[in-house]
């Protein structure tokens, strides 16, 4: 998997996005699996991220491995499939996101402790935890930033 090719990703992609952010979500957190269906997934990448941010996906072949959901001074989403992880992929799509930005925010579960180390090693700073109050899950999380050195 070290062939894979990043593109920016259309309408007729979110589908395969969305079963990517699924299978890495439900890995993460299994305590929160299958939180949607499918197709809520699919509605909202389709109808939500497709229309808000610039979504970038990491392909080899035919096959959506990470996906990326940015806008201005936000990282909406950034998934990779369990079994593709740790092959540069997420680097990758981070490196395509900040492009262009100056600083950059994400929220994160407190108890995803795999993607906080992976985003403090790529500099991003814990600035914020909250307890879950004000998220749907109701799970604990963290916002994260990022600044580009000066």
């Amino acid at each position: 998997m070290s062939n894979f090719n990043i593109r920016r990703l259309g309408a007729d992609d979110m589908a395969q996005a969305s079963v990517v952010h699924r299978a890495a979500f439900n890995a993460a957190l299994p305590w929160l699996a299958d939180l949607h269906t499918p197709v809520e997934d699919h509605a909202f990448w389709r109808e939500h991220l497709l229309v808000t941010c610039t979504i970038w996906g990491a392909t080899e072949g035919p096959h959506l491995l990470g996906v990326i959901a940015v806008r201005p001074g936000w990282i909406e989403q950034l998934y990779v499939r369990p079994e593709a992880q740790g092959k540069g992929i997420g680097s990758a799509l981070l490196a395509r996101a900040r492009e262009g930005q100056t600083i950059l925010d994400l929220w994160t579960f407190q108890a995803n402790a795999p993607a906080r180390r992976f985003y403090e090693t790529h500099g991003f700073v814990a600035v914020e935890q909250t307890d879950g109050r004000t998220n749907e899950e109701r799970e604990p999380d963290v916002r994260y930033r990022w600044i580009v050195p000066s």
